[in-house]
């Protein structure tokens, strides 16, 4: 297990983004030929925009991956944090490490980002794509990623978590987040199956529909669970859902400098669900 995390510890950028880059490319293959919408849009200029996007949300994770080395040399010398405290073999404090993240830094933190007023605006961009694809997983306005990254930043410090483990955690929610926006078409009964512990594709189609209550519902990214225990799960017939957002369906999706204004662009987003 030492060498296992050894490995995440000291992984080099370019893995990661060769990481990423793997997995966007192999879900873009398969939607091609197992599509669930046989939409007519070009794939690529859609893919253009939130590729632009991806590149700012990398030197933003770049900059917190130097930031957590740094804290992880001060938690190695000071014992700092709640799992310091735990007596448990090092897998066991792994899995507590990964559950403990799953929640706060994506379930809970998306949460947030859908009820508080200021943030939503932020997380707008996520929910304006109208053709939701492999691509939409990297999607996020630099704001946005910056509140999600700054949640998980105090989630490592507070437990007292090696970097390795945010590092492993962070490395395999990379095909969960690309798996589950692809636009693929799984057997129902296999999908519905899937989601009873892990969100799977039209699990989360239901959170990229135009309206509410459906945007509202389906915020974890790799366990289901946390949308089961806390009332958000919705599951129903993915045929019904229309993708985009209702307060922003009048502007261009795949306008890049426009997404990026989207937040402080009160003039032309002048609707926004939320209350």
């Amino acid at each position: 297990m030492e060498r296992f995390l050894f490995f995440f510890e000291h992984l080099s950028f370019w893995f990661k983004g060769i990481w990423i880059v793997f997995f966007i490319s192999f879900f873009w293959i398969i939607e091609g030929y197992y599509s669930f919408y046989k939409s007519n849009f070009n794939r690529w200029k859609h893919a253009k925009t939130n590729l632009l996007l991806l590149g700012l949300v990398i030197i933003i994770n770049a900059l917190f991956g130097i930031l957590l080395t740094l804290i992880d040399v001060w938690l190695k010398k000071s014992d700092f944090g709640i799992l310091n405290t735990i007596h448990a073999d090092l897998w066991v404090k792994v899995m507590i490490s990964i559950v403990i993240l799953d929640f706060t830094s994506q379930y809970f933190v998306h949460f947030l980002l859908h009820k508080v007023r200021w943030m939503w605006r932020l997380h707008l961009v996520h929910h304006t794509d109208k053709n939701v694809d492999v691509t939409t997983g990297t999607r996020h306005h630099p704001f946005d990623f910056l509140i999600r990254e700054s949640f998980a930043l105090i989630v490592v410090v507070i437990m007292g978590m090696p970097v390795s483990f945010y590092f492993f955690y962070r490395m395999v929610t990379i095909p969960f987040t690309y798996f589950n926006h692809a636009d693929i078409s799984l057997p129902l009964w296999l999908d519905k199956g899937l989601s009873y512990l892990i969100v799977s594709p039209n699990m989360h189609k239901f959170h990229h529909h135009y309206q509410q209550p459906w945007t509202d519902s389906n915020f974890g990214n790799v366990l289901s669970i946390w949308d089961r225990l806390f009332g958000t799960f919705t599951y129903g017939d993915p045929k019904q859902i229309k993708y985009g957002l209702d307060s922003s369906n009048h502007t261009n999706d795949e306008n890049f400098l426009f997404q990026l204004k989207i937040p402080f662009n009160k003039k032309e987003i002048k609707s926004i669900p939320k209350k």
